[in-house]
């Protein structure tokens, strides 16, 4: 008597085979049509979702997710209180309990982004509202300033320098406010202070 092969089955995002004969009368078994579920890579989209769902509600986002050849996938986990590695160490042990290494194997790392990396959205310019900040303008040069304003649009900072004030001999600290569309600059990056208090 002909046999199913519905034994072969792979749960997740593996192949699923239905069972190739029906039963349809007493004159024997009909072949049914049958179709392989796409073998589906694990996606940037989908990591960024399992990762947004745990961190909702709380200090943390996500700021970048990417997933390269041989599912190597890579997350920046920025705070708005400071990201620390208890707080990487936790996201990562979530994806790895929600993602099935058995149908599809991975690496993970869960990191902050470094000192030297670019801001990138908007919950990043907030965070660092009243910190020193150095922006790249598009064709032009570079400029540093303290950071008073962020919107989706364009960002404010204060400069401070010395200049040569009319009737004065010595060059006085101005400060001065300047607004800055974001798509005019190449980059911001936030300007780290090494001096004591």
């Amino acid at each position: 008597m002909p046999t199913g092969f519905g034994a072969l089955k792979f749960e997740g995002n593996g192949v699923s085979l239905p069972r190739l004969f029906e039963n349809e009368n007493d004159e024997g078994y009909k072949p049914l049509f049958f179709f392989l579920e796409k073998i589906t890579m694990i996606n940037a989209n989908t990591v960024r979702t399992l990762a947004e769902s745990h961190l909702e509600g709380g200090t943390g986002f996500i700021v970048d997710v990417r997933v390269s050849e041989g599912n190597a996938i890579s997350i920046l986990l920025d705070d708005d209180e400071g990201t620390s590695i208890e707080k990487c160490i936790a996201l990562s042990r979530h994806l790895e309990s929600m993602l099935d290494r058995d149908a599809e194997d991975f690496s993970l790392d869960v990191s902050s982004p470094g000192l030297d990396q670019p801001l990138k959205m908007l919950r990043q310019y907030v965070k660092n509202i009243g910190r020193d900040v150095q922006l790249k303008i598009t064709g032009a040069g570079k400029v540093e300033g303290k950071l008073t304003r962020a919107t989706d649009e364009e960002i404010t900072i204060v400069i401070r320098e010395k200049r040569r004030i009319e009737g004065r001999k010595a060059k006085e600290w101005v400060e001065e406010e300047q607004t800055y569309p974001l798509k005019d600059l190449d980059w911001t990056k936030v300007q780290i202070s090494f001096k004591g208090n």
